[in-house]
């Protein structure tokens, strides 16, 4: 059985504006699900330490941070259409995001084999200079910064499975080739971005890969597109580290999109990414929740994850 590291932490269920559908339920499911399994004694229980400002620069702009830092200190307000802040939601905005710089620490160090961190706010919609979408700070982009940047790893490769376009995670590696991001995705759909032919400029043409596909997909195209297009990618990159953003909304039950994915069917993807990490990076890998709202379908998604990482 593999060292599956596990992070929670109180403060994420701080950030809550009531009847959003980006609720602090949505982590309270999962901590229920997880506490209640079989599995829950042999995950290695992780505290996630807080980013610092420089570490969440090294992706964003410094007037974004002060924006969502001074917009929680005036409590719940939005900060756009979507996306709101309350008191609780700058200590953890800085907690998700320190969620992946304790995971990368623990996995390359290698305390754990993987890491799955269970975080609120979810960040692969921000942008270098706007929150957006639900998200605050980009948590996996901070962390692959960090990666290569403090770490000194020389490829990330980030695979988005969420069901919307991480626009944001995209913009901020689409120059850079030692960041490989590739998306799976419903689309057209919330951001509108993610095309099949934005593949990345510059330095980093290629490594961008989209996989935008119609409402009502579900686990035939999901699982032949990440054994038969993805999986070669990965292999053909050679990372030192692959980081999922596991939005788990992709999911039949899932009240926010249109796909059909199967809770079995995440299962299967995390074994077959698992599989891989093994090849190409010593198993190196950590994923970090995203979406994903519909309470039952998201905690048993996340469970039958876990399961995976850990076997």
């Amino acid at each position: 059985m593999k060292r599956t590291g596990y992070i929670f932490h109180e403060q994420y269920l701080r950030h809550d504006a009531g009847g959003h559908p980006e609720n602090s339920g949505r982590l309270v499911a999962i901590e229920k699900k997880v506490r209640a399994s079989s599995l829950y004694k042999d995950l290695v229980h992780l505290e996630p330490r807080r980013a610092t400002e420089a570490e969440i620069a090294a992706n964003h702009d410094r007037a974004l941070i002060e924006t969502i830092r001074q917009s929680a200190s005036n409590g719940l307000q939005y900060v756009d259409r979507e996306t709101f802040v309350c008191s609780g939601s700058y200590d953890a905005a800085l907690l998700s995001a320190g969620a992946g710089l304790t995971a990368v620490d623990q996995v390359l160090d290698r305390h754990c084999d993987n890491v799955f961190a269970a975080v609120r706010p979810p960040g692969h919609h921000a942008e270098h200079d706007r929150a957006m979408g639900f998200c605050l700070f980009n948590n996996v982009a901070i962390a692959a910064r960090y990666a290569i940047r403090e770490r000194g790893l020389n490829r990330v490769f980030i695979f988005d499975w969420d069901v919307h376009h991480g626009n944001g995670t995209q913009h901020s590696f689409y120059n850079d080739p030692s960041v490989y991001y590739s998306s799976i995705h419903q689309y057209p759909c919330y951001p509108g971005t993610g095309s099949a032919n934005e593949t990345g400029s510059g330095d980093g043409l290629g490594t961008t890969l989209n996989f935008p596909l119609d409402a009502d997909s579900g686990d035939y195209e999901y699982l032949d597109i990440v054994g038969n297009k993805l999986i070669p990618e990965i292999f053909k990159f050679k990372p030192d580290l692959i980081i999922i953003s596991a939005g788990f909304d992709a999911h039949e039950a899932d009240p926010l999109a249109e796909m059909a994915v199967s809770t079995d069917c995440y299962g299967t993807l995390t074994r077959l990414i698992a599989d891989v990490a093994e090849e190409v990076c010593g198993g190196r890998l950590i994923s970090m929740l995203e979406g994903g709202y519909d309470p039952v379908a998201l905690s048993d998604s996340v469970l039958i994850h876990l399961e995976n990482l850990s076997a």
